[in-house]
């Protein structure tokens, strides 16, 4: 199964070569369930021409604001909508999760109860409390009427949202590792609040959900996938 990445960030300059660029994060947070991957620097102008390019689509985070006026952000936003109409399956971490939440018509906003930077819980619409590192300002204020929340808290009411089977976004990254995210903190200090950075620093010793969440991307591509060649083997029996 193959999968696109549309990438719209990279990692700092000074932590790239040891930690990669954020394609390659989730190379390895997906790593084991048999998906190739292609990325599309959709930052520089490079998007693909049609959904159908591959067979699922995950959109990355970045330090750009969705709300931001770069010549990507339109396209981006109707490749997104065509995604919906052809229905090809779309997940999104961070930026990707705003940017899904934008094109569809919600509303994201910087939040002006400050940062969430480090490990950090968030209650499930099962019951659970999953911990997940987190790094933005910005977040969904105003959710789109085809999404439902699956995962908040107090600070981010609409940090997790499914839409159907369509794709399923995530405020925070489980692509992130508590060792990127000791090395970006301190490569960042100087625009984080010095508590907000300490707090960050001292909270990174917990267990993460992070393999639960990659295991739950990983089952809504390949479903995803198993339903359209369903449907595809439907629509040859009756022809």
């Amino acid at each position: 199964m193959k999968i696109g990445i549309l990438q719209t960030g990279r990692s700092p300059d000074e932590l790239r070569e040891q930690f990669g660029d954020y394609d390659s994060f989730f190379h390895r947070l997906l790593a084991g369930h048999g998906f190739e991957f292609q990325t599309w620097p959709v930052l520089d102008g490079v998007l693909p021409s049609d959904p159908d390019e591959a067979d699922g689509w995950l959109i990355t985070g970045s330090r750009f604001g969705v709300y931001e006026d770069h010549d990507w952000i339109a396209p981006l936003e109707a490749f997104i909508r065509y995604c919906f109409v052809k229905a090809v399956p779309m997940v999104g971490i961070c930026f990707g999760h705003q940017i899904i939440a934008q094109a569809m018509g919600g509303r994201v906003e910087k939040f002006d109860g400050g940062w969430a930077v480090g490990a950090v819980d968030y209650a499930t619409e099962e019951g659970a409390c999953d911990s997940l590192l987190a790094w933005h300002q910005d977040q969904v204020t105003v959710k789109p009427r085809a999404a439902r929340v699956i995962a908040s808290n107090a600070f981010c009411e609409n940090a997790a949202l499914a839409y159907g089977d369509q794709a399923l976004t995530f405020q925070p990254h489980p692509e992130f590792t508590p060792e990127f995210t000791r090395a970006l903190i301190e490569a960042r200090r100087a625009i984080l609040p010095a508590d907000v950075a300490d707090r960050a620093l001292n909270g990174l010793g917990g267990v993460l959900s992070s393999d639960q969440y990659a295991q739950t991307i990983a089952e809504f591509f390949l479903r995803s996938r198993a339903q359209a060649c369903g449907t595809m083997s439907e629509t040859q029996g009756v022809a």
